[in-house]
This record gives structure tokens, C-alpha cells and sequence, in this order.
């Protein structure tokens, strides 16, 4: 039996039984306050939950993002790579490789860089149409962009089946 995605959400029962396979796909949008995660459902096809991550400290973010993959039992992470408008990479996109990277050896798990770009833009106009303002929006838009990350990689996989 084949397993799509670096071993990540079997797409059949087997033999009528429970689904014998579950992992969940983890995607990030990895900025210098605060990273924003989101984590897929059982079936990847949805985002399941949000969380944001203090990360200033990229040591701490690192250990609670390990943690957040273990405990929602992720068996792929997506990684927003930022890059411009024309497709080029600047030294933002590195930054989020070398954190891909990191995130990668540290979980074992295999790691995959997204491209993210408008994705932040698209976060606030989500947040003002639902008039999230202020503090309320800061707290929030960073998880709103890992959610558009990982919604995007979810589709991408969908297509490629």
C-alpha cells in the first residue's frame, strides 16, 4: 500500500476497518514575533486547528512547534517560503528555509517549502471583511496565514491524486 506525501493521511480504509494510518500535516508561517501553525484534519482536507507561537526566541519556537507536531501526531510540516513578486528569493526566504530545516531535524519529520507569497495580505483582508482590529488581529493574522499555507498545500496534494 502506497502512502501519499511523505507518509501522511492514507487515503482508504483497508478492509472496512478504522483508518490504519493517520497523520496529520503541519503548516507554518514562520515570522520574527510570532509563527503561526496550523494542522490539518485526520484526512488532510481541511485545516483542523490554529495556534500561534511566540518566536523570538527561535530555540522556544522550535520546542513548542516539536511539541505541537508530537502531540497532533503530524506526519509532514509545510513551511511558508516567501518569496517576491517576480519569484525571486531574498533573505526573508532564507531565514524560513533555515528554519524549515531546523524544524526538520529536530522532528525527523520531512519538511516542504511552500511558496507563500500574498498569503499575509490575504490574512488581513480575511481578518478586516470579519472586523478583527488591533490587538485582536495581531494575535490572530499570523495563524490566519498558516491556515491559507497549509490550505494551499492541501489542495496542491488533492490535485496531484
Amino acid at each position: 500500500m502506497e502512502i501519499a506525501g511523505g507518509g501522511s493521511c492514507l487515503a482508504g480504509a483497508v478492509r472496512g476497518k478504522e483508518w490504519a494510518y493517520m497523520k496529520k500535516i503541519m503548516g507554518i508561517d514562520y515570522g520574527d514575533a510570532r509563527t503561526g501553525v496550523a494542522v490539518s484534519d485526520l484526512l488532510c482536507t481541511i485545516v483542523g486547528s490554529t495556534y500561534v507561537v511566540p518566536s523570538r526566541n527561535t530555540d522556544k519556537a522550535v520546542a513548542d512547534i516539536v511539541k505541537l507536531a508530537r502531540d497532533h501526531q503530524v506526519g509532514q510540516i509545510v513551511v511558508g517560503l516567501p518569496k517576491n513578486m517576480d519569484g525571486t528569493e531574498g533573505s526573508r526566504a532564507e531565514l524560513c528555509r533555515a528554519f524549515g530545516e531546523r524544524l526538520s531535524r529536530e522532528t525527523g519529520l520531512p519538511v516542504v517549502m511552500w511558496d507563500e507569497r500574498r498569503t499575509t495580505v490575504e490574512a488581513h483582508n480575511i481578518l478586516s471583511q470579519h472586523n478583527y482590529h488591533g490587538k485582536k488581529r495581531k494575535n490572530t493574522v499570523d495563524a490566519v496565514a498558516a491556515s491559507l499555507i497549509l490550505e494551499g498545500y492541501l489542495a496542491y496534494r488533492k490535485g496531484q491524486e
